[in-house]
């Protein structure tokens, strides 16, 4: 993961939502701090309303800095919306805008019932006659990656059991489609920060499906990666989870995505 955009992808699109609140209100704004090979790069904030069985909405907001020229100056926001199933998010629109350098990109998604009606990204992935190509079928069944970061679990469970983790992620960006497999590895103890209790951490996976390119190095490495991990951490009166903390490994060193603050204030 050598430029903005990628770290960007890891934060914003695999890593920025909400941290634990405990008001039942739903709603919150959340602070994140983004560190890569322990040096900081960049913070994000986090807006999002949300209730069990209910409409969802999250807003999020990124900026990275320059790092030893390992990584280009850059922005971003990302927005999604829809309704929360009992075991997985109903995302009805994403929406994401970045800019790397000069180099902005813009994506937009309208879904219905698990599939894409509408999607538009500028700029196109560039053709390249090694790119899995993506199929009407690869569009279907399929969240936004900003709505994957909602956790539901059933009401009949325990929101901070292993369970939490037995999932699969099935996400289309826009551009590709691939699935994270989540799998139980440990419950910790956080303090501070707003929140004090129990966090579920779950290992994860990448698994390309489409509009990947298979040769690529960086395909390749993250397939392999097994320095992947999602903390997540109740959302105070529902039965939804949220990182609390996100663990990728890049090919230059460990890109963290941790909690600084939640519920506002410095």
């Amino acid at each position: 993961m050598k430029t903005y955009r990628s770290a960007f992808a890891a934060a914003a699109l695999l890593g920025l939502a909400s941290a634990p609140a405990l008001a039942s209100t739903g709603a919150l704004v959340v602070r994140y701090g983004l560190t890569l090979a322990g040096l900081p790069i960049g913070t994000a904030t986090v807006t999002f309303n949300v209730a069990d069985g209910g409409p969802y909405k999250i807003n999020a907001a990124a900026k990275v800095g320059g790092v030893m020229s390992l990584l280009s100056d850059g922005r971003g926001s990302a927005s999604a919306a829809g309704r929360l199933g009992p075991s997985q998010p109903q995302p009805s629109s994403y929406a994401l805008n970045s800019i790397s350098g000069k180099k902005p990109q813009t994506v937009q998604l309208a879904l219905a019932n698990g599939a894409v009606t509408a999607a538009a990204i500028m700029p196109e992935p560039a053709p390249r006659p090694d790119r899995v190509p993506v199929t009407l079928a690869d569009k279907r069944g399929v969240i936004d990656p900003l709505s994957a970061l909602l956790v539901p679990v059933a009401g009949s469970v325990n929101v901070l059991s292993a369970d939490a983790c037995r999932r699969k992620l099935p996400i289309f960006d826009g551009a590709q489609r691939f699935d994270i497999p989540l799998t139980y590895s440990r419950t910790e103890q956080v303090r501070g920060k707003g929140y004090d209790g129990p966090v579920i951490v779950c290992s994860a996976r990448y698994i390309p499906i489409a509009g990947h390119r298979p040769e690529r190095a960086q395909t390749k490495f993250m397939e392999d990666n097994r320095d992947l991990e999602f903390w997540l951490a109740p959302i105070g009166g529902t039965h939804v989870l949220a990182p609390w903390r996100i663990v990728v490994g890049t090919q230059i060193g460990r890109l963290t995505i941790d909690t600084i603050r939640y519920g506002g204030g410095d």
